[in-house]
C-alpha cells in the first residue's frame, strides 16, 4: 500500500463567509444527470491525464492537500481559457509551510482560502469564494457547471487508502480523525469525481453524505468572462462589504 497523507483541519466557521445559493439566478437551469468538467479541459489543452495535470504535489509525505487541492483549481480555470498552468511541488510546499508557520500540522480550508483571497498565489489573485451547502446536491452539481469544480472536504473513512488505490470508489465506512482536501470536477448518478494524491478518484453519493462536511466554489480573477446565471455584480458589492 502507498504512503499518503491528509491534513484538512474541521471545519472553520465565519458568519461572513458568503454562500452561493444568494447568488444563483432563478432562470439557471437544473444541472443535467451527470457532467465531467475535465472532458472540457482535456480538448482545451490536448492533455487526458489527470497524472500530469494534477500531480502528488507533495501530499505523499506532508499533510499539504489543502494546499494541492488549491493548485488543482488553479490549474482548472487557467485551462478553461486554454493556458496550461501546473503549480509547482516546490511552490506547493513553500505556500504550505508559509501558511502552516514552517511545520508540517495541516490547515483549515476557510484560512487557505482567505489568504488566496487576500494575495497572489503562483501569479494567480481569485476575486473570492463562496460556501455551499454539502447537502444541496444541485447546487453542487451547477457549481461544477459554473465554476469546473468545487473545493471540497471530507471526513475521512477507514478504508479511505486501500479504496483509492484498488481503484475502487470511495465508500460510506467508520470516520478516523483525519480530515482531507480535495477538488470536485464530476458527478454522475452513481457519485462524484474528485482530484486527489495525483489522480483522479470516485465516490459514492453515500460516501458523500457520510463523509463530506465543507465544500466551496472559487471565483478566478477571469469571473468577469464566464458564469451565465450567477448574479456576479451582486457578489463582487458583497464581497467588497466583508473584505472591509
Amino acid at each position: 500500500m502507498n504512503q499518503y497523507r491528509f491534513g484538512k483541519h474541521a471545519p472553520v466557521k465565519d458568519y461572513r463567509t458568503l454562500n452561493l445559493k444568494k447568488y444563483i439566478k432563478s432562470d439557471l437551469p437544473l444541472p443535467p444527470v451527470s457532467f465531467d468538467s475535465l472532458q472540457n479541459l482535456y480538448v482545451k489543452l490536448g492533455i487526458n491525464d489527470p497524472k500530469i495535470l494534477f500531480p502528488m504535489d507533495g501530499n505523499d509525505r506532508l499533510g499539504d492537500c489543502t494546499i494541492a487541492a488549491l493548485a488543482h483549481a488553479l490549474t482548472i480555470y487557467k485551462g478553461y481559457i486554454g493556458s496550461k498552468q501546473i503549480m509547482p511541488e516546490t511552490e506547493v510546499i513553500k505556500l504550505y509551510f508559509k501558511l502552516t508557520g514552517g511545520i508540517d500540522s495541516g490547515l483549515d480550508e476557510l484560512n487557505v482560502l482567505n489568504y488566496w483571497k487576500d494575495n497572489t498565489v503562483y501569479g494567480e489573485k481569485i476575486l473570492g469564494y463562496v460556501s455551499i451547502d454539502p447537502k444541496n446536491r444541485i447546487h453542487i452539481k451547477q457549481a461544477i457547471q459554473l465554476f469546473g469544480g468545487v473545493y471540497l472536504g471530507f471526513q475521512v473513512q477507514e478504508k479511505c487508502v486501500e479504496q483509492f488505490d484498488a481503484g475502487l470508489p470511495w465508500t460510506p465506512g467508520p470516520l478516523t480523525n483525519d480530515g482531507h482536501a480535495v477538488f470536485l470536477t464530476a458527478y454522475d448518478e452513481n457519485g462524484v469525481t474528485v482530484l486527489t494524491w495525483g489522480n483522479s478518484q470516485k465516490g459514492t453519493w453515500e460516501w458523500w453524505e457520510e463523509c463530506v462536511d465543507e465544500a466551496y466554489a472559487i471565483l478566478p480573477s477571469e469571473a468577469d468572462k464566464y458564469y451565465p446565471g450567477l448574479d456576479l455584480e451582486q457578489l463582487k458589492i458583497d464581497l467588497q462589504e466583508v473584505s472591509n
